[in-house]
């Protein structure tokens, strides 16, 4: 009988469950306590025939040599590509019959890893061979495991140009003159006959690696790969394929990965009949009690993730799902609800449970029962649970029919303000999950979500009457009050940083409300701050995000119009600096679009980037800038920037044209109807021959007593 739980992990089990929860969910946690089923341990204890498998040490020499072969690829210091693969056609040749004590080495796997990223197919297909024999052990190693992953990425691609026939014979052939017999067998072996015969030896491991610490990510892989999934990068945020250690771990030793990796290949036919198998084998012997409790272990749930999700493939009637979950024409059943209810309150529960609602294989029926039944009436009560709960409502949002959305909307939007919990940055993702599902019902209570958000985030801001003296908005949601925003030590952003920041800029773009709320928030800081926010790597692009007009279609009013003209006032005096900043650079160039229908200001900032000509040109940002803002016709031709400028203005005005013609809706102001005739009567008068008075052939005019 397993060990029951202690008093002090139940109390921290309670603390994480809803009130109201327990009684369902205790029939599901009792069974687990009394030994019915198995307890939840992320101690797994690795097959005692692979503990002890050892494939020799590699001696100090060795060590120096590859530690510094490793070296050597990780900075690339070559001056070709062929230099570096004659660099690597010597290392493998160096480590042959040493593979297996190399690959089960911490410092010469990494090496290892590297040599498969960059081994041509022939290379790859004698690495291949070498393991063949030792699969089972390497899978089950701490750092064979890793190396593995990487192998079977590249087979698969491998595979699919085999199946294409999209290999080069002729370089195959050259590189095969001197070679003994044994590696010209294995060029000729198709990747296809060897893959499989890795899956005959792994076949009787596979109910084992499901819940094995290291093996269970070999699994995973190798389920993608048969099913032609895509492979997502093992650095990626969401990635399937690693842990959230392995992934850091593999960011630190700058292991990055090819173009193999972010995309799906073509799989031969027989791979299907593998993938039955695997499945079949992965769970043989297994009742509800005992797929449940897989479910919620915390290294077999993710392999179940997938196989929920490709079962479909060769598994028309979903075995799996339906030993976890009744039927869709079943009714509410007590032990069911309990377990749904474990998963909708435990970390690992809600992640399974997220991954199968999101899962594009799986079937609406199956979802909208599980919604009906255990989380419609109490939608509101999900979302309050900030660790568990609100994924799940997210993910609901996103796979529903429109009705239901609509369901969930109704009870979440009046009360958001208090579900986002701003010093714990709790909920931010389910508010933007409802912003998404709004725009989605063609912005579904709209109006009364924009006053929860300007009740949490700035409460004492007024549309009617804004305040430049308070920064409560940014302090809200970007909390720039301990964040990386001029520290000395040059620290990066942050990833809560550029969370905060993506949603307010999802905001502002949701609603031009917040755009001028964020203007008054700029304004109400410091110079010295703001010019901090637009150097930022991140807070940058919230301002740049500021930058944006209303469409001519939608004309803002005049206090709009001032508003925007008290903010452009902030830039003044700093276009120089920003627009010899690699962030700045990006905002300087906003601004030509920003300051539509202000000529005055365009002028302003041309004359600031003039007067620092030779700096902003010696800058490699500042000449990007020079360029977007057409500087050489600004000193040189200073009546074409002018055309420019207007042309910008006509075409503002044509995109929001309402008549069928598609003639701008303006009326032109009485300056520029005095310009008009004065260029009239100039062409008109004209003495000389040639062009009339327009571009590159227009002397000077007086007119008002200036010279164009």
């Amino acid at each position: 009988m397993p060990k029951p739980r202690g008093r002090r992990e139940k109390k921290t089990a309670a603390k994480e469950r809803v009130a109201g929860a327990e009684d369902v969910e205790n029939d599901f946690q009792e069974a687990i306590e009394n030994g019915e089923e198995e307890p939840i341990s992320s101690e797994t204890k690795q097959p005692t025939e692979f503990s002890t498998v050892f494939f020799g040490l590699v001696d100090s020499s060795e060590v120096d040599y590859f530690k510094q072969a490793e070296s050597t690829l990780n900075i690339n210091a070559f001056e070709s590509d062929e230099e570096r693969a004659g660099f690597i056609r010597s290392v493998l040749e160096e480590s042959r019959g040493k593979e297996l004590k190399l690959v089960t080495n911490q410092i010469c796997s990494k090496l290892m890893e590297r040599l498969v990223l960059f081994a041509t197919d022939r290379q790859l297909k004698h690495i291949f061979h070498q393991f063949i024999s030792h699969f089972p052990a390497l899978a089950h190693h701490k750092y064979s495991s890793h190396v593995l992953e990487t192998l079977l990425v590249r087979s698969a691609a491998l595979i699919e140009k085999e199946l294409a026939h999209n290999y080069e014979e002729e370089e195959l052939e050259a590189e095969l003159d001197d070679d003994n017999e044994q590696d010209k067998f294995i060029a000729s072996t198709t990747m296809e006959s060897m893959f499989i015969k890795m899956l005959e030896l792994l076949h009787p491991y596979w109910s084992t690696m499901i819940e094995h610490q290291y093996a269970s990510h070999v699994l995973r892989i190798i389920v993608l790969i048969l099913s032609g999934k895509e492979l997502p990068s093992t650095t990626m945020a969401n990635s399937a394929l690693r842990s959230k250690k392995s992934k850091i771990a593999r960011k630190m030793i700058e292991i990055k990965d090819n173009n193999d990796f972010n995309r799906a290949f073509e799989v031969p036919a027989s791979f299907k009949d593998e993938l039955r198998r695997l499945i079949k084998a992965s769970t043989a012997g297994w009742d509800s009690k005992k797929a449940r409790v897989m479910a919620i272990h915390k290294i077999a749930s993710p392999v179940l993730q997938l196989v929920i999700r490709v079962e479909g493939i060769v598994d028309r009637d979903r075995s799996l799902w339906h030993l976890i979950f009744l039927g869709e024409k079943e009714p509410k059943d007590s032990k069911e609800e309990g377990f749904v209810e474990y998963l909708l309150s435990d970390p690992v529960g809600s992640h399974f449970l997220e991954s199968v609602i999101k899962n594009d294989g799986a079937r609406m029926k199956y979802i909208e029962r599980l919604y009906r039944l255990y989380m419609k009436d109490r939608v509101l009560k999900l979302a309050r649970r900030a660790t568990t709960g609100v994924y799940i409502i997210q993910a609901l949002l996103l796979k529903l029919k429109p009705g239901e959305v609509e369901h969930i909307l109704d009870a979440i939007v009046p009360e958001l303000a208090s579900l986002i919990s701003i010093s714990e940055n709790q909920n931010i993702d389910l508010a933007k999950s409802i912003i998404d599902a709004s725009i989605s019902r063609y912005n579904y209570r709209r109006d009364e979500l924009i006053k929860q958000f300007f009740l949490k985030f700035a409460p004492n801001y007024n549309p009617e009457e804004p305040d430049d003296t308070t920064t409560e908005f940014f302090e809200n949601t970007l909390q720039l009050t301990g964040s990386t925003l001029g520290n000395t030590r040059d620290d990066w952003p942050t990833a809560e940083e550029r969370r905060r920041s993506l949603f307010l800029e999802k905001l502002m773009e949701y609603d031009y409300s917040f755009v001028i709320c964020a203007w008054y928030n700029c304004m109400a800081l410091p110079s010295e701050r703001f010019l901090q926010m637009c150097t930022h790597g991140v807070f940058s692009h919230v301002v740049e995000n500021t930058l944006v007009v209303k469409p001519a279609s939608d004309p803002e009013p005049k206090d709009t119009l001032i508003s925007r003209k008290k903010f452009l006032n902030i830039f003044l005096g700093h276009i120089f600096k920003l627009a010899c900043n690699s962030y700045g650079s990006h905002i300087v160039d906003k601004l030509w679009d920003f300051t539509v229908l202000l000529p005055m200001y365009k002028d302003r900032i041309g004359s600031e980037l003039n007067a620092d000509s030779h700096k902003v040109k010696e800058s490699s940002y500042g000449r990007l800038v020079w360029k977007n803002w057409s500087m050489e016709l600004f000193t040189r031709k200073k009546f074409d920037w002018k055309r420019l400028v207007k042309e910008q203005e006509e075409a503002y005005y044509a995109e929001g044209s309402d008549n069928k013609n598609g003639e701008p809706v303006k009326e032109k102001r009485p300056i520029d109807l005095k310009m008009e005739e004065i260029f009239r009567k100039q062409n008109q008068g004209e003495k000389r021959q040639g062009a009339p008075l327009s571009g590159s052939n227009l002397k000077k005019v007086k007119v008002r007593g200036r010279n164009r």
